[in-house]
């Protein structure tokens, strides 16, 4: 009695409820309750409605028993109390009901293998034995007592503890009563006889910041309406399909001004957004991490709330409702997912049971300094567990389209990020993570077996071989990688003076070495446009029109260089500042008219993509690529064919990375035909100075390149030119 006042008992469910006894010589039953607020207390036996037995009170702070020598089995009851203060209120005890659980989902749980883990942990609403409630149930295997704590028991340790489930560390509650929207959170007590008070990880749902409650709450409600749209997309080959993403961080891509500087909603979101991404041409739209996070300016990067969306632009229905009409739209909605790494906030998964649960116990292993965060220990069952059944969460409950794995390569590494002395070698003295690698071997498979339309993309930046290769294959198992050296590479020349380029010719051709070793993304992320780094526009050299010319010449580059394309907000219009989490992006600028037609250019290149087969068809193979000239250093121009499946369809590529115009420049060509000028990155359309080449040239039977024919053409200064033959 006295462990359980004190909340010291680790079987609550030994003591308190309905036990057999004995009275007399007779078998008996008795039943016991902890009602800390009760002044007295009755049991209700539902077959007897005029049946109300008084419970003694054994002790002043609430232990009470009820001895029923009439009884020799179990039976159904309710319990009647009148608090101090009053009230009087009529509830089931939680401490009369089976576990939930079964053996085998736990089972399977603590050998890594339960992959919808979120059905069974967390907090879910449900009917046992025909009494409605919650079942509470977490993952604290250190925990001398685990304690359901919330309103509805004054946030009191001792009201409701939990029972463990064997040696599995899984605890458990039924509470009856209690329904959707009740804040709760789990009072923890240590080995060391410490309480930590920490918000569910599994929870659906939480509390804005900076309050940090979990909230109990069923996503099982909304009605979905893009059935067509998954259908369609688990039968599309990605590899040969166009895919051009729009990165969008939600809290800073359109603001309320004039009410306080507000977020917009999901809801509001929804049709601003989408009509913006369909309008220039997206094919999907990548949210920066929106999973419950309580620092803004981390961009949602560091994770407390694996299961949880924010609460900041709505409910889990109003994301649901965005993420449907984005595929009623035919626009595919990617998630930035986090598994390398959590924040220390005391409320979340640092120290969870008052042991290294979640991470390393060794820095060494389980700290990134530079980023102040903790390292997941992917080797335990039980979080490789829990890692894969979040990324399947967002899948196949929020219907998202495919996940960003970020900082992969802080996964790979013992020593990322590490000097001598600050990490551990693995097994073989090397300095792989096999942990990380295994997980990510099996996050890949398990999410390609339940999701074979998604996409699983890599942001990694080493040269780790085979990221995006089967993992049957030796490969890591994603479907993408970002091609962090071609961005890096290719922003390092573009920051050049035009003159000086002719010197750097190799950093620009470097990348076509390695094009169709993974299966490439080129990003220009919002990494590029954070600390200190400026805008993609700011770092650009030379005077405006200049500036102007090189980003357009830059993503003419881009879209016709092999590869899927990825593009930071604010980045197609040509956002001066830098990057602000805390404020809108400066949409005034499309006022002016080379941001407006910066963006004109950006929409018509996501179209031109989108409609030329020789873009995206063979975008991952060599055979969709050919170097016309890649040698010309001194007038740092680069020519080569994209190519479809169809060998008669091809397009002509040709980039001038000087200022200075090229006339009578002969490029070699494959056949005769009149060649069409179909995009012009110089055209006035663009806020070009409209040189070119009047439509399009008639090819002449001229030996160039090693080519039987070859067209002469006017080049103009910071441009990409594309052309196409007209058979």
């Amino acid at each position: 009695m006295q462990k359980i006042i004190s909340a010291d008992h680790q079987d609550p469910f030994s003591v308190l409820g309905m036990h057999e006894a004995e009275a007399d010589g007779k078998q008996a039953m008795v039943i016991r309750a902890f009602i800390p607020e009760a002044q007295e207390a009755y049991v209700l036996v539902p077959d007897d409605s005029s049946r109300e037995v008084a419970l003694k009170k054994l002790h002043p702070d609430g232990f009470f028993e009820a001895l029923f020598k009439k009884k020799s089995t179990f039976f159904s009851y309710r319990i009647r109390c009148k608090t101090h203060g009053g009230d009087v209120k009529t509830f089931a005890d939680p401490y009369c009901f089976p576990p939930v659980l079964s053996d085998y989902d736990i089972h399977l749980f603590s050998e890594g293998n339960n992959h919808k883990i979120y059905d069974k942990l967390g907090a879910h609403t449900m009917t046992v034995s025909g009494v409605a409630g919650v079942l509470f149930a977490v993952w604290a295997p250190n925990a001398l007592r685990v304690s359901v704590i919330g309103d509805f028991n004054g946030w009191d340790g001792r009201r409701h503890p939990m029972r463990m489930r064997g040696s599995s560390g899984v605890w458990e509650l039924f509470i009856p009563g209690l329904s959707d929207g009740e804040l709760y959170k789990y009072e923890i007590k240590t080995q060391e006889g410490s309480l930590l008070i920490k918000a569910d990880p599994y929870a659906f749902y939480a509390e804005t910041r900076p309050k940090t409650a979990s909230i109990v709450y069923t996503i099982e409600s909304y009605a979905w309406q893009d059935s067509a749209w998954l259908q369609q997309r688990d039968s599309t080959d990605h590899l040969r399909k166009p895919i051009s993403v729009y990165e969008v961080h939600l809290g800073s891509w359109m603001r309320v001004a004039e009410e306080g500087n507000r977020f917009l909603t999901y809801r509001e979101l929804a049709p601003k957004l989408i009509a913006y991404v369909e309008e220039m041409g997206y094919t999907h739209i990548q949210l920066l991490p929106i999973l419950s996070h309580p620092y803004d300016a981390s961009w949602g990067y560091q994770v407390t709330g694996y299961y949880s969306p924010t609460p900041r632009f709505g409910t889990p229905e109003d994301l649901m409702y965005f993420i449907d009409r984005c595929h009623q739209h035919h626009i595919g909605v990617i998630l930035d997912w986090v598994p390398a790494h959590f924040p220390k906030d005391a409320y979340a998964l640092a120290w969870f049971d008052g042991t290294c649960l979640y991470e390393h116990a060794d820095t060494r292993k389980g700290e990134h300094r530079d980023w102040g965060t903790l390292v997941f220990n992917y080797g335990r069952n039980e979080v490789s567990n829990f890692l894969i059944s979040s990324a399947l969460f967002w899948l196949e409950k929020y219907h998202f389209d495919g996940l960003r794995v970020d900082a992969v390569a802080s996964m790979l590494y013992l020593d990322y990020s590490r000097a001598d002395g600050q990490w551990i070698a693995n097994q073989y003295g090397g300095r792989e993570n096999l942990e990380a690698i295994a997980f990510l071997k099996k996050l890949n498979e398990v999410i390609y077996g339940y999701c074979p339309g998604v996409l699983m993309i890599a942001e990694e930046s080493t040269a780790w071989p085979g990221v995006s290769r089967p993992t049957h294959l030796g490969g890591l198992g994603f479907g993408f990688k970002w091609n962090m050296g071609w961005m890096h590479d290719t922003l390092e020349y573009m920051k050049k003076e035009p003159v000086h380029r002719k010197y750097h010719h190799n950093v620009l051709t470097f990348s076509l070495l390695y094009a169709f070793y993974e299966n490439f993304i080129l990003p220009f992320s919002h990494d590029e446009v954070v600390h200190g780094k400026g805008s993609l526009l700011g770092k650009m050299p030379g005077v405006l029109w200049q500036k102007f010319a090189n980003l357009r010449l830059l993503y003419g580059y881009m879209f016709s260089h092999p590869g899927k394309k990825h593009l930071f907000m604010g980045s197609d219009f040509g956002q001066w500042a830098e990057w602000d989490h805390n404020a809108s992006l400066d949409w005034h600028l499309l006022s002016y008219s080379p941001h407006r037609k910066l963006q004109q250019f950006v929409r018509d290149l996501n179209h031109l993509y989108r409609s030329e087969p020789a873009l995206h068809e063979l975008d991952l193979h060599h055979e969709g690529f050919e170097w016309i000239d890649f040698s010309d250093s001194d007038c740092s121009v680069i020519s080569f064919l994209r190519k479809a499946k169809d060998p008669d369809d091809f397009l002509v590529i040709v980039c001038n990375f000087t200022s200075v115009p090229r006339h009578n420049y002969r490029i070699g060509v494959p056949v005769p035909a009149f060649y069409r000028e179909r995009l012009n990155s110089d055209s006035a359309d663009y806020w070009g100075s409209n040189m070119g080449n009047c439509g399009g040239v008639h090819s002449e039977q001229i030996p160039w390149h090693g080519r039987p024919h070859s067209i002469k053409v006017t080049l103009p200064p910071l441009s990409t030119l594309i052309f196409k033959p007209a058979h």
